[in-house]
């Protein structure tokens, strides 16, 4: 039942049965028994995971596997049983889905030693779930279980095939199902063995983060980022792995006081970009520091949702209406990509009250005149300060007509 609360929590969409939330709960007790007697049997044999195509923000798309709500409950009760034995060794470095720790943690921790390391190593695994070797996984599970269970399904959820579009199921000898309950914790401890232990053993004054398959390694010169890079290099094909040729770079941390030209002076981590930005000093004097920020490409994807809001366009909704819709999506972005360098937000968000200043407009014939809906906005924004949750950033809309003239 625990695990059925998590499964809820996280929602998620049907798998190959087409059996959604709703439906599944509809005999809770009956199809969690059938998952408890099969699995304390020995039993239970998990179905095909379904594909589904999701594009990637830097173009292509990325396969994820979704398994069945039944699935994802085994799964859950599984990746609990292995968290509790993994998670006290894990390396306090390692942020992705670990409790308390977050994508931010990791941010913050790299925003400080950028400061005080000069080079970086930004890493990015190439096609990391789809290319864990079996064998491995399966040895580092044994190391850290004394469940036989545990280990059994653990093996069959590995091999369990991905069923395509039209239908055909595609067997799996390497990889992880990406979307699955049991993969984070799966693939925390493989890069734990593969990655996060080995360089405490042969980088032991070499600082990084982690979070998944992303890291980012720091380093007091570019000799030694050089030997750093080619040494895990070295390291995940050891592992069956690869490191991307084309995102994987060392990067110069350039600020007011590193001198020096070098082609490669920023990099993207989790949603931020890293790269020399101007700040001010408690004096008010403006100088070059080696910042995060909101990526360019995370950017746009955020302007592409707001504009398929269109906002202005709603005229059936109420100003109510309007805000329960928009809030809690803009509440996420600002929380996440508003905690470092804000400022990279507030063009995003003035763009939204242009919107909603629009519809306005819009919805109000006697409210045409711009100077009229700007006499409104006004008295909106000082009689409900909070109504929706980027006005306590950005209160002022972007006026100009171009912003909606092309929807």
């Amino acid at each position: 039942m625990e695990a059925y609360d998590r499964v809820k929590a996280n929602k998620g969409a049907p798998g190959v049965d087409e059996v959604s939330l709703g439906e599944f709960e509809k005999d809770l007790k009956g199809n969690l028994y059938k998952i408890w007697n099969r699995m304390s049997s020995g039993s239970y044999f998990p179905p095909p995971v379904k594909a589904v195509q999701i594009p990637k923000s830097q173009g292509g798309v990325r396969m994820l596997e979704v398994p069945t709500v039944g699935d994802r409950v085994a799964q859950t009760v599984v990746a609990r049983r292995i968290e509790e034995k993994v998670e006290p060794i894990f390396h306090r470095d390692s942020y992705g889905y670990r409790p308390r720790r977050s994508a931010l943690d990791a941010v913050a921790a790299c925003r400080q030693r950028c400061w005080n390391y000069d080079w970086v190593v930004d890493l990015d695994v190439q096609a990391f779930f789809d290319s864990i070797d079996h064998d491995l996984m399966i040895k580092a599970v044994e190391a850290n279980t004394d469940l036989p269970w545990v280990l059994l399904y653990v093996k069959r959820w590995l091999t369990a095939p991905m069923q395509q579009p039209d239908g055909s199921l595609q067997p799996r000898d390497r990889g992880t199902p990406q979307g699955s309950a049991v993969s984070p914790v799966l693939a925390n401890l493989f890069l734990h063995y593969a990655f996060d232990t080995w360089m405490a053993r042969t980088f032991p004054s070499v600082p990084f983060e982690r979070y998944a398959d992303d890291a980012v390694v720091h380093c007091t010169s570019e000799r030694q980022a050089r030997m750093v890079r080619q040494a895990i290099e070295d390291r995940m094909v050891e592992v069956g792995l690869r490191l991307h040729p084309d995102t994987t770079k060392i990067v110069y941390c350039k600020d007011n006081n590193r001198r020096g030209v070098y082609p490669d002076t920023s990099f993207t981590f989790l949603g931020y970009t890293f790269q020399p930005r101007g700040a001010k000093d408690r004096h008010g004097r403006v100088f070059t520091a080696f910042l995060p920020a909101i990526s360019k490409d995370a950017l746009t994807r955020l302007s592409r949702t707001v504009r398929r809001w269109r906002i202005h366009r709603r005229l059936d909704l109420s100003w109510a209406e309007l805000a329960e819709m928009i809030n809690p999506v803009v509440r996420g972005w600002t929380s996440y990509y508003g905690r470092f360098h804000r400022s990279e937000l507030y063009t995003l968000l003035a763009r939204i009250n242009s919107y909603l200043v629009c519809w306005i407009r819009k919805k109000y014939r006697r409210l045409r005149p711009r100077r009229k809906a700007r006499i409104v906005w006004e008295r909106l924004i000082t009689q409900h300060p909070r109504y929706f949750a980027h006005w306590t950033w950005a209160r002022n809309p972007l006026m100009t007509a171009r912003v909606v003239r092309a929807e």
